[in-house]
């Protein structure tokens, strides 16, 4: 056993940040799923980054509403003007050498003028055809955030049952651990006064072993379970609510296959925003196509200037209101090849919608006969149990006769904590398969994890547990095991 006593200062100095920290936990509140939830709606770094593309998606559909609006500009200037003018003229004489004259004046002066323009698109069917192609981009934008929305709902699911069933495995490790660790104890008692073969120790040793092995994957796995969920809201949780044993495990409601598949064809978000980039690729057709098209505008001016020059006096102010018109005839062909090109997009995104219609019907097809399976399977699992329970006494009795070995009771151990963790396991497959069902027929929402958490218990916790300092392992308290001269002694 470890030489370390309990009463030493070094132990309780040790123990005491233990205390301390074991006290601060059973304090606080453990989370549970709503709450969860909750930060991680806020809080997700995905769906932040999904909303904010949706709102400059959605400005970008009043930057295109812009065009079809009036246009008003005003214009000013100052200006200092300086003009010189230079004349000369000569006679038949004086281009003779004998003489000529010349004149030049200089002038200098301040000029103004303002102006302000107003323009009205009347007819413009490309500018019509962009606004279009704006307001089917915020609808399509609108249906990817709230696909990112669900598939958070379901992320978040997934990793909460995700610590749950990590948790389940973890207790099942321990307890077989703990189990087998009884069986060496009692084969190296029994070894010690002759009754058993130094196999039975040897054999007893490599179980725990292998046991102590998989406990310590185990706390492993449960780590990285919170740390995952941790990596979707943001925040750090050291315990969360454990789910109720008389959760209902029950087939989906409505029962028939077709009536999930109906139910995701209509709302399933990533189809619709599939059929949404449909519409999205005709507006451009009709966009690339409206190049053909005149476009017609309305105007009105007015412009006004003054200067100070000497040779004018006063100003000029000019008004002026018409209509313009504007037919385009002949632009290298680029017109007609803008329309080839986006019918050849439309081509593609009604191949892509259906490629995702398809996927989508499958998805539901599949999760449900995976929830009509999960169905069955919690329950073969939980009666295995007792199967295995019922077994591993028998084995334990027919050793304890001669008739059976310590193999046997061994294998027997493991059949039973292997059941205790396939049950688990059966268990939150059924939920988070419900969830995805739910999520591939687009009714995933609040509701359902608002109904979901109510079936967590908040007086049964599961606390993310991580190894002490200096390498203690938490199986400790077990006892240490034999060492090797031990276990050959005769």
């Amino acid at each position: 056993m470890s030489s370390r006593e309990p009463s030493s200062p070094k132990f309780r100095l040790r123990l005491l940040p233990v205390l301390i920290a074991a006290a601060v936990t059973s304090q606080a509140h453990a989370a549970d799923l709503w709450t969860i939830t909750q930060d991680a709606l806020q809080n997700n770094s995905t769906l932040g980054a999904s909303r904010s593309t949706f709102q400059s998606v959605e400005a970008g559909r009043d930057v295109a509403r812009g065009s079809l609006l009036p246009q008003i500009d005003a214009t000013a200037q100052v200006a200092h003007n300086n003009t010189l003018e230079s004349q000369s003229s000569s006679s038949a004489l004086g281009s003779a050498g004998t003489g000529g004259t010349g004149t030049g004046s200089e002038s200098s002066y301040n000029s103004t003028s303002a102006g302000i323009e107003l323009t009205q698109a009347l007819y413009d069917a490309t500018s019509w055809a962009e606004l279009e192609i704006a307001k089917r981009e915020t609808g399509q934008q609108a249906l990817l955030l709230q696909a990112d929305r669900q598939q958070l709902l379901y992320d978040v699911a997934s990793a909460y049952f995700e610590i749950l069933r990590a948790n389940d495995v973890l207790e099942a490790s321990i307890s077989q651990e703990k189990a087998i660790k009884r069986q060496l104890d009692q084969a190296q008692e029994q070894f010690d006064v002759g009754l058993v073969a130094t196999t039975d120790v040897n054999e007893a040793q490599a179980s725990y072993d292998l046991a102590r092995s998989q406990r310590i994957s185990a706390e492993n796995d449960l780590q990285v379970s919170f740390e995952a969920l941790e990596r979707l809201t943001g925040k750090r949780y050291d315990s969360i609510d454990a789910l109720s044993d008389d959760i209902p495990i029950e087939s989906p409601e409505p029962a028939g296959r077709d009536n999930w598949i109906q139910m995701a064809i209509a709302n399933n978000p990533n189809v619709q925003a599939a059929q949404a980039a449909v519409d999205v690729s005709q507006a451009e057709v009709e966009q690339a196509e409206a190049g053909h098209k005149p476009t017609l505008s309305a105007f009105a001016n007015y412009n006004y200037s003054d200067s100070d020059q000497d040779v004018y006096d006063g100003h000029n102010a000019n008004t002026e209101v018409g209509l313009t018109a504007k037919l385009p005839i002949y632009r290298g062909g680029t017109t007609s090849a803008q329309v080839r090109q986006q019918t050849y997009t439309l081509e593609a995104t009604q191949y892509d919608f259906e490629a995702q219609r398809r996927d989508t019907t499958q998805q539901v097809r599949s999760l449900f006969t995976q929830v009509m399976n999960d169905v069955e399977s919690v329950e073969a699992q939980r009666q295995a149990i007792v199967s295995n329970r019922s077994a591993l006494e028998a084995t334990r009795s027919g050793y304890e006769v001669g008739t059976r070995n310590i193999v046997d009771v061994l294998d027997a151990e493991q059949a039973l904590y292997q059941a205790v963790s396939d049950y688990a396991d059966a268990r939150y497959t059924y939920v988070t398969d419900m969830v995805e069902l739910r999520q591939q027929a687009g009714v995933l929402d609040q509701d359902v994890i608002r109904d979901l958490n109510q079936w967590l218990r908040e007086t049964e916790t599961v606390t993310l547990r991580l190894p002490e300092d200096g390498g203690m392992s938490r199986m400790e308290d077990i006892g240490e095991r034999p060492t090797m001269e031990q276990s050959s002694a005769p």
